[in-house]
């Protein structure tokens, strides 16, 4: 990628969708365990998964950016933050939340579990100038504080 060449705000637009996300989460915690109205919280998942296409849609029009740099970091995070929602999600489930308020807060998390991980995959490949080694090859040298893979 060309060092002049303008990025989308995909940082920006990230934090703002996260934040609306949180929001919304907020918003449904603070009514439990009594009747949650939706319609909020609706809102705000809707506006913040829109965010997240338009975030993914403006970078996939970026020339020339480090796609392979991306998926190499991007889906190792999807698999921790994935996890992490599913830690969340089996507490909603223990905690006997359900219906209506179930499916928005599902719906928050795995939007939260794919945004995350494109942010962190974005902010390493928009600095990167060559492709990873699958091998591990270019991984820290020893004594770094890095494990190798």
């Amino acid at each position: 990628m060309n060092e002049s060449q303008r990025l989308p705000p995909v940082t920006e637009v990230a934090m703002l969708s996260l934040a609306l996300i949180v929001a919304g989460g907020i918003y449904l915690s603070a009514h439990l365990p009594r009747h949650v109205p939706l319609a909020p919280a609706i809102v705000l998942l809707a506006l913040s998964t829109l965010l997240m296409v338009g975030n993914v849609t403006s970078l996939t029009r970026v020339r020339g950016f480090d796609w392979a740099r991306f998926f190499w970091v991007a889906r190792w995070a999807l698999l921790a933050y994935f996890i992490t929602a599913g830690l969340i999600e089996f507490v909603f489930v223990r905690n006997h939340v359900r219906g209506g308020t179930l499916v928005v807060l599902t719906l928050s998390l795995i939007v939260y579990a794919v945004h995350v991980p494109t942010l962190i995959g974005f902010t390493v490949a928009r600095y990167s100038s060559s492709t990873p080694d699958p091998t591990g090859a270019d991984a820290a040298p020893a004594g770094a504080g890095f494990a190798h893979s």
